[in-house]
């Protein structure tokens, strides 16, 4: 069974975060060759429904930390990993309880992954009103250039215009990779946790 949990888990989290081969530029607001997923499921990283549990406010504080100290990128899954060992060997491997642990890991990494995604879309609008900057920029030089008696002054603005923003939209073009692949590594981080938490649940 707890093969079977890890081979489901793997299929839907592969399906969540591999990159496409043919990238799908129709959006405009998704410039990566990521597949865009715009929302994530508790159910399709966790392999049963989540019972409904009693909770001291003790015990509900400790998973609430539990959680803040998963979701933090300067701890890695082997820091994790003992934080769920001992939380487990204090709390018991109740797999409802681990359940609400990955509950609250969800919470707090779907909704930073909502807001890097945001991020991502605001970043594609402004490449492309930048990149239509630079080719109506472009146009007027060629118009100018073209009259009989051209404003040198102000194509000299304008080519300087175009040798700045160019400047400003390759620099950002180069971060798109880091910038695409934030989500991806926040559904990795996702799914190992809620290995972690479902190895422990069974054990």
């Amino acid at each position: 069974m707890k093969h079977l949990c890890k081979w489901a888990a793997s299929l839907v989290f592969l399906g969540l975060a591999a990159p496409v081969q043919a990238a799908d530029f129709s959006d405009p607001t998704w410039p990566c060759i990521q597949r865009k997923v715009e929302n994530l499921s508790v159910g399709l990283m966790w392999p049963r429904e989540i019972a409904q549990i009693k909770m001291t406010p003790e015990l509900a504080t400790e998973v609430d930390e539990l959680a803040a100290r998963l979701v933090l990128r300067r701890v890695d899954l082997d820091e994790a990993q003992r934080y769920i060992n001992a939380f487990a060997a204090k709390h018991g491997q109740d797999d409802a309880l681990m359940g609400h642990v990955f509950e609250k890991v969800f919470d707090r990494l779907a909704a930073r992954r909502t807001l890097i995604m945001r991020g991502i879309e605001d970043f594609s609008l402004k490449q492309i009103a930048m990149s239509e900057r630079i080719d109506t920029a472009r146009t007027e030089m060629d118009t100018l250039m073209a009259t009989a008696e051209p404003d040198y002054d102000k194509v000299d603005k304008l080519e300087e215009q175009v040798d700045w923003d160019e400047r400003i939209y390759t620099d950002r073009q180069k971060s798109l990779t880091y910038v695409c692949e934030t989500p991806v590594l926040l559904e990795k981080r996702l799914y190992a946790i809620a290995q972690m938490l479902i190895d422990v649940s069974q054990s």
